[in-house]
């Protein structure tokens, strides 16, 4: 076995234990991995797209409130989460239309500070949330393994051969299916019940993991670079890692609250939409 190996199993393995323990935990532990996954995003995607190079001050307003949203997510209270974000995003349009800035300021604030507010608000405070989150991880980790090994396997015609050149339709197949079996099957393991409802939204979430994986693709190619950072050994950097993640906590994370604003359920959260209770 190569060094380069031994590093990627050792940091996966790490990262898995942190990843799982912290989720475990939830409360204060998740939310303080929330906190520090957005300004780490946000540091690859402003590295990636070169913010600071572009517009000094723009990026530093981009800092400033990436760092107040992960403050919020840590230590502050959840209503403020998504006005936080909003109004952050909102001010660096302004910013851009007023300075004629690069629009990758909004798309990074948005895309870090919903990927740390969407996952604490996932996981959230109880039982549920922890089988909430476990249900997503489900769906995207068997998406992308089976996706790469089915692909591998059967090969056929390209998915998106402009921005991945690796990927495949029957990958894409082979990994929205084991998505949707792995996340039924823990489902029925924990409430010994599974509706067509949560059957429906796994498979709409392991579509937008993938989604995800070729949105960070796109961005790479389009800067020329191989990895968003080399913050993790043998694995790139955190965007390498949690690209299909964090656009399926995006989706249900927006899905739940549009969903309890036109049923009138203002307090519902993710798991009750995921598993309609």
């Amino acid at each position: 076995m190569n060094t380069e190996l031994q590093r990627r199993i050792v940091s996966g393995l790490v990262l898995a234990v942190v990843v799982l323990a912290a989720t475990w935990y939830g409360g204060f532990s998740f939310r303080i991995a929330a906190a520090v996954a957005t300004v780490l995003i946000y540091y690859e995607w402003s590295t990636i797209t070169r913010l600071g190079e572009r517009d000094f001050r723009a990026n530093a307003f981009g800092w400033v409130s990436i760092l107040l949203m992960a403050y919020n997510i840590a230590f502050g209270e959840k209503e403020f989460a998504v006005p936080l974000l909003g109004g952050a995003a909102i001010t660096a349009i302004l910013l851009v239309l007023w300075r004629k800035g690069s629009w990758w300021l909004p798309g990074g604030i948005v895309y870090a500070g919903l990927s740390g507010t969407s996952l604490a608000a996932i996981r959230g405070e109880d039982q549920a949330g922890f089988v909430a989150t476990l249900f997503i991880f489900a769906v995207v980790w068997a998406t992308d393994i089976f996706a790469y090994f089915v692909g591998r396997a059967l090969q056929g015609p390209k998915l998106a051969p402009r921005i991945s050149p690796g990927k495949t339709w029957s990958g894409a197949i082979g990994g929205t299916v084991s998505g949707v079996v792995a996340s039924s099957a823990l489902t029925l393991a924990v409430f010994s019940r599974l509706s067509f409802w949560t059957v429906a939204i796994a498979f709409l979430l392991s579509v937008t993991s993938q989604v995800g994986d070729l949105f960070e693709s796109f961005i790479k190619r389009r800067f020329g670079v191989k990895d968003s950072s080399h913050l993790i050994p043998g694995h790139g950097g955190v965007m390498d890692r949690v690209d299909g993640l964090v656009f399926a906590c995006f989706a249900a994370f927006l899905l739940t609250l549009v969903y309890s604003a036109s049923t009138g359920h203002l307090d519902m959260s993710v798991a009750g939409f995921l598993f309609g209770f």
